[in-house]
């Protein structure tokens, strides 16, 4: 099994990544029902905390059901990493997770996210103070390096070690790819075959498929993967993973009642969290995803995001589902 400090997951563990704006408790929930097997909120900013802002304050918010699940944290201030770290403690998740690996700009420029690649000494420092603020395991999320000329994977990987880390999740991409080409997991195997790395190591990026989770978990060495995009509108890939390890063939897939299920709770679960115009507004980007490749099915996926209230969007569900009955599967 692998162990995250008192944490234990199964052999080759399934993790769900970090997104803004996408790993809520809503989509959470989803994910979780669909076997994944360790789960992260969308990275808080440290300042946010502090500051007490609503909207920071509000991604703290995590559930029973969804254990074991992380808070992940990002920010450039030691100070204020530490005190953020203290304050997320106290909602008691099972672990806190520090973004070193966030490419997008407005992160970066604030010397945050990806941002800190540039500067292993602060990542260091900010990794301590996040450890000395909490009597929770801490791990990390990050990436090769700031560019394939400065590629610091295996100084970062040591030193997080050394000062206490309890695991590591890496992105196979640089900070310059942002999300373009091809992940390279060569870095993360060289990482993972150190013979001073003893915490468990996580690849990240472009695991789509079974058949690909499978070969990489082969190729690499890794001791789970960690799968982002390709479970949006799509939870169904953790268990779809699980099925082809266990007997090396493919999970039938979702039928199109199964999906309309999937868009019903995830909209349900959002109105019940985050209240009924939010819910509807933040639900919209996931429908295209669940009924994707579906003949026929534009008029109604332009129905679903301009819908505004709930009975509306009850009613058109209904009608969809009747519309589709003869839809199994695609």
């Amino acid at each position: 099994m692998v162990t995250i400090g008192n944490i234990q997951l199964p052999d080759f563990p399934l993790l769900l990544a970090p997104m803004e704006d996408v790993s809520d408790p809503p989509f959470r929930r989803l994910c979780k029902a669909h076997g994944a097997d360790l789960m992260y909120s969308e990275f808080i900013s440290s300042e946010g905390l502090i500051r007490n802002a609503i909207k920071s304050r509000q991604k703290l918010d995590i559930f029973d059901y969804e254990r074991p699940v992380g808070i992940q944290i990002f920010g450039g201030d030691e100070e204020a990493m530490g005190m953020s770290s203290e304050i997320v403690s106290a909602v008691n998740p099972d672990l806190i997770d520090i973004n070193f690996g966030c490419p997008v700009k407005k992160v970066v420029c604030k010397g945050a996210g990806a941002g800190v690649l540039k500067d292993v000494d602060l990542m260091v420092r900010l990794t301590k103070a996040v450890i000395k603020g909490t009597h929770l395991p801490v791990t990390v999320k990050t990436r090769l390096g700031w560019d394939e000329n400065s590629i610091n994977i295996d100084e970062v990987a040591e030193r997080l070690q050394d000062v206490g880390i309890q695991a590591l999740s890496i992105h196979a991409r640089t900070r310059a790819q942002m999300y373009k080409g091809e992940a390279d997991w060569s870095h993360i195997a060289r990482v993972k075959n150190n013979p001073r790395i003893t915490i468990p190591i996580f690849g990240n990026g472009d695991i789509d498929s079974p058949e690909k989770a499978v070969e990489y978990k082969n190729r690499y060495g890794v001791d789970g993967v960690m799968i982002g995009r390709a479970a949006i509108g799509y939870p169904w890939i953790f268990n779809e993973i699980k099925h082809y390890m266990k007997t090396g063939e493919r999970r039938a897939e979702p039928s199109f009642s199964d999906r309309v299920e999937a868009a019903e709770n995830h909209l349900k679960w959002a109105m019940e969290w985050k209240g009924e115009r939010l819910g509807i507004v933040e639900t919209r980007r996931h429908y295209t995803n669940y009924f994707k490749g579906i003949h026929g099915f534009k008029e109604y996926r332009q129905r679903l995001v301009t819908t505004d209230d709930a009975v509306g969007l009850a009613d058109l569900f209904l009608e969809i589902r009747d519309k589709f009955a003869v839809v199994d599967t695609f």
